[in-house]
């Protein structure tokens, strides 16, 4: 998109041509005949043409008051709105360069993106954010770049590949391509008034640019005081009545379709409320590849949405003129003369199929170019072979008691007895072993060892470089042969994701870019990415919604309350806690 959006509109020879064209003394550049304009003020449905000016739309106006065009395009009935706004999204997720997942989302009727790169800064620092701008900065997909906020998302307790102060985070904000702070995840350290998020918020609030949040679980005064460090938003909603607190409060909503058990009730709170508030945006949040290509990005959300039974006109209010609201671009979300020609025309409501999209005033078509990849980005694994041994943990004595991270998500402390046979710890009953292992060259490379319980039965190992947020190399498995067939394939493939079992790799999908992204077609890597989730299908039993393939991606996200594995040990954000060992006492 043009570099010095949105100041591109305010170009006085463009204004002159669609003030003319508007009058009726000049033609449009394009017009649009035949739509049905859903208007996101009133949420009628009205019979409209609309003409362009370059990025301008000029006017809006009854079907057939005008003919006098450069091209016309005919609608057919089709249903016409602004270009839909994904307000907090990680293309990382996706496991495609920001080129491919354009081609993947643009063409749906997504034509903004708010990007908070913070898996690419976690791995390679201020070179991911550059990447990141530098990577979207001529895609006809709209990409506002955040700052991230948790380089790593729980200082102290683990190691990423760069680590990011208030100075470092005010330095990009200093940038005109960056639009704010992105998500802050590390949520006690603001409540508490600690030095370094206080002063990573605070660097956002004086560069004048939104402070986006991740407020999972809070409630009452510690939602308030989050909320008066100056943190704005929140995607990280868990139910209902989460929603209601959080809109009640003043919060701007980012609700995300990457949770699809709670969005039934999420429309259920808004409809008995019976209307929807300004506050509520839509986000994607994380997309995997399978479903990126199955079902798209946003208009997957609002597609959902619709069909839980909110009506039309709010989910797509929420999509474009709420969340232009929310990132403080007043020439998008609304189809009016003066704003910016970012246009989506769907056959229908329900299905949202898009017949034609608009981007900044051309019809999109043909694929995006994609950014040269950094050389180093495909050298981050930095890891040599590892061995079984590397996955027992060892003990004196004949029998220990050690501590256990117990049930996925909302995670909780734990402890049990078990053996110590030949040196090494016998996993507790029903446990599953969790490793991780620091992969960025910036501290010891020693496994660093678990026990998850309430995590199912394995029947296999599972190896993976996408571990939020600081991406180390993290691993699932009940015997250590499979463990480092994983762990060895991964390293390997210089980053990605590999299932084992009977000591040897049964699917392996490599990420080399980062060891998070793929330079494969979409299509390629939705493949491998399907064929890994059956693989895991095969290896463990999953108990919906929180023992899921999407948890182990999100099992040492150490800024969230409870024990969470990291490459320095087991961390407690809330408690200040860190165990190297999982050994809490030598019994006999």
């Amino acid at each position: 998109m043009t570099p010095n959006e949105p100041m591109d509109l305010a170009d006085p020879a463009l204004r002159l041509r669609a003030v003319a064209a508007a009058r009726g003394d000049a033609p449009f550049d394009l017009l649009l005949v035949n739509g049905t304009l859903v208007d996101m003020v009133t949420g009628e449905h009205r019979p409209t043409d609309i003409g362009l000016v370059g990025a301008l739309i000029a006017s809006v106006h009854p079907r057939g008051a005008r003919g006098d065009a450069a091209r016309i395009v005919d609608l057919e009935g089709g249903f016409v709105t602004p270009g839909l706004i994904d307000t907090h999204m990680h293309v990382e997720s996706s496991m495609v360069t920001p080129a491919t997942y354009c081609d993947a989302v643009l063409a749906r009727g997504v034509t903004t993106v708010v990007w908070d790169p913070h898996e690419f800064a976690n791995v390679h620092g201020i070179e991911g954010v550059d990447y990141a701008i530098d990577a979207t900065r001529d895609l006809p997909l709209r990409f506002v770049v955040l700052a991230p906020s948790c380089v790593p998302s729980a200082p102290g307790l683990e190691m990423a590949g760069a680590d990011f102060d208030a100075a470092t985070v005010a330095g990009l904000l200093a940038r005109p391509e960056i639009g704010g702070v992105a998500e802050v995840m590390n949520m006690r350290d603001v409540i508490d008034g600690k030095p370094r998020m206080s002063g990573i918020v605070q660097a956002g609030l004086a560069a004048a640019k939104p402070v986006c949040g991740h407020a999972r679980g809070l409630s009452g005064a510690d939602l308030q005081a989050f909320m008066a460090a100056g943190v704005t938003s929140d995607h990280e909603l868990t139910s209902g009545d989460d929603l209601m607190e959080k809109l009640r409060a003043g919060l701007s909503i980012e609700m995300r379709g990457s949770h699809d058990h709670l969005l039934p009730g999420f429309v259920e709170a808004l409809n008995r409320l019976g209307q929807l508030p300004q506050t509520v945006t839509l986000c994607t949040d994380d997309v995997f590849p399978d479903d990126l290509l199955r079902a798209g990005g946003l208009d997957d959300v609002v597609r959902r949405l619709v069909r839980y039974g909110l009506r039309p006109e709010w989910a797509l209010q929420a999509a474009t003129l709420n969340g232009a609201r929310r990132i403080g671009r007043e020439d998008l979300g609304l189809i009016a003369a003066g704003r910016r020609a970012d246009i989506a025309v769907f056959a229908d409501l329900e299905s949202l199929e898009a017949r034609l999209v608009i981007a900044n005033g051309a019809i999109v078509a043909g694929a995006a170019r994609p950014a040269a990849t950094p050389e180093a980005f495909t050298r981050s694994v930095r890891l040599t072979p590892l061995t079984p041994d590397d996955f027992r943990v060892r003990s004196e004595g004949r029998r220990v008691r050690v501590a256990t991270i117990d049930q996925p998500r909302f995670t909780r402390w734990g402890a049990a007895e078990t053996d110590v046979i030949g040196g090494c710890v016998v996993p507790p009953e029903g446990a599953t072993l969790i490793s991780v292992v620091h992969r960025h060259g910036r501290a010891d490379a020693r496994p660093r060892i678990g026990f998850l319980r309430s995590w199912g039965q394995w029947r296999g190992a599972f190896a993976t470089t996408v571990s939020h947020d600081s991406h180390n190399l993290t691993l699932f498995g009940a015997d250590p042969r499979d463990l480092a067939a994983a762990a060895n394939a991964v390293i390997a493939a210089g980053g990605g994701m590999a299932v084992a079992s009977g000591g040897r790799v049964v699917s392996l999908l490599p990420l080399p870019i980062s060891g998070l992204v793929s330079p494969e077609p979409l299509a390629q890597v939705a493949e491998g990415f399907a064929e890994l989730r059956a693989a895991m299908e095969r290896i463990v039993d999953w108990q919906p919604p929180y023992l899921v393939f999407k948890a182990c991606f999100g099992a040492t996200l150490a800024c969230n309350a409870g024990p969470h594995q990291t490459d320095r040990g087991i961390a407690d954000v809330v408690a200040g806690r860190l165990l190297t060992s999982p050994i809490l006492e030598i019994l006999i």
